[in-house]
């Protein structure tokens, strides 16, 4: 007995040795608590504890209630403020885009160069740099010599043509009552068709001037004024984008201008667009192209040619794109950034990229819930210019922040921080 209670008093020793207070409880509330103590002649005794007040237990059935790490309270006039615009997350396709710088130029298939088609001088310019002008309308009335005489030309064919159809009529009127002979009728049937074939000569030489049937019709003699004045007439609508010449200055010579306007239609543009060769083959005319300009400017259009021949300088090939310009906004010569549209998918959940933010290294969307928002990690996918595929961790029709989720992400990083102290 005396040994067990000496091998008791050496394992108490070394235990106040390694903490100066251990304190041992016991199994139930109603037993004293030990307290080892150190007297002072060395001795270590156990003496009673006094039981542990409510106050310091490590866990209180009262403890309040935290959010958990992620949410983020706000309130509807909070979200208003802040101008955070909720949307949600919907069904939708994505299209992988090709970037490809550009530049805006006229479409040839829309501009017109207006000629002189005669020789003479400019005696009248009705259109100034940027006047509007219809197809057909009268831009200019030249002066010409050769005008007039092609007018003469057809006029005294005209004249002797009727003459000629009159006594042919008469002739066979004569040959069929078998009163004029066989060579009379042949004679006049001759001249007639000699005065035919001048006739139709002089017209398709006014026709080649330009003149149009009812204009040609409206030759009487006797009825026009001047045979010199020549009206030059724009073939399309359009704007005027150059005039060559001024009144008074020859034209249609040797030496001289042969053209006085250059007329285009600006509502539809081209754009030149460098792909280079790695890819030519991923783009088809027909896809969808998004141009921007600096200023935020964007438009949508359409490849319609791609060029079988490679540029020797650049080795890319020249790609065009029709431009819709419908307010003349987009102007010829501009530099733009073009995204030509590849491949279209349909996806499951998609956002826009707006919504998306890295939180801790990882994409993060926030949620609209009851009391606020709720940051979600996500898993991203496939994208296009402004949205973006969420692959994992978003389900279709959930409301989430669409724009402004920057002060989001830093209140939440306000609130996380609080947290921890």
């Amino acid at each position: 007995m005396r040994i067990s209670l000496l091998v008791g008093a050496a394992l108490a020793s070394a235990l106040l040795c390694l903490s100066p207070a251990v304190s041992i409880a016991a199994p139930a509330a109603s037993h004293d608590h030990a307290e080892a103590k150190q007297t002072p002649n060395g001795d270590h005794r156990l003496q009673s504890a006094k039981p542990t007040a409510p106050q310091e237990r490590v866990e209180d059935s009262d403890h309040k209630d935290h959010d958990e790490p992620g949410d983020l309270a706000m309130t509807s006039s909070q979200i208003e403020a802040a101008q955070i615009e909720i949307g949600a997350a919907a069904h939708g396709t994505v299209a992988q885009q090709l970037a490809a710088p550009g530049v805006v130029m006229i479409d040839q298939d829309r501009v017109a160069r207006i000629p002189a088609k005669v020789v003479g001088t400019v005696a009248q310019l009705r259109k100034k740099l940027g006047d509007r002008i219809e197809k057909g309308e009268t831009v200019a009335i030249l002066d010409s010599r050769e005008v007039a005489d092609a007018k003469s030309e057809y006029l005294s064919a005209s004249v002797a043509f009727d003459l000629q159809k009159t006594l042919f009529e008469r002739t066979e009127a004569l040959w069929n009552k078998k009163i004029a002979t066989e060579q009379a009728y042949l004679q006049a049937r001759a001249t007639y068709v000699a005065a035919e074939l001048r006739t139709g000569l002089a017209r398709q030489k006014l026709v080649a001037l330009g003149f149009d049937g009812p204009t040609i019709a409206s030759l009487q003699p006797g009825a026009t004024p001047d045979l010199r004045q020549y009206a030059v007439q724009s073939p399309i609508a359009g704007r005027v984008i150059e005039r060559k010449v001024d009144v008074g200055a020859a034209v249609g010579g040797n030496n001289d201008p042969s053209e006085l306007y250059t007329v285009a239609d600006l509502s539809s543009l081209w754009v030149d667009l460098s792909v280079p060769i790695a890819d030519l083959d991923r783009v088809r005319e027909g896809q969808a192209v998004t141009m921007a300009a600096p200023g935020g400017r964007e438009a949508r259009g359409k490849i319609v040619f791609i060029g079988p021949v490679l540029n020797q300088e650049t080795r890319a090939a020249r790609v065009l794109a029709s431009l819709p310009n419908p307010d003349l906004a987009w102007r010829p010569g501009a530099y733009v950034a073009a995204k030509i549209d590849l491949t279209q998918g349909s996806v499951a959940v998609l956002v826009p990229r707006g919504a998306i933010q890295t939180i801790e290294g990882k994409a993060s969307v926030f949620v609209r819930t009851d009391k606020g928002f709720e940051r979600r990690s996500v898993t991203l996918g496939k994208a296009d210019g402004d949205r973006i595929e969420i692959a994992d961790g978003l389900n279709a029709g959930e409301r989430i922040a669409a724009t402004n989720t920057f002060l989001l992400k830093a209140e939440l990083g306000k609130s996380e921080a609080a947290h921890d102290h």
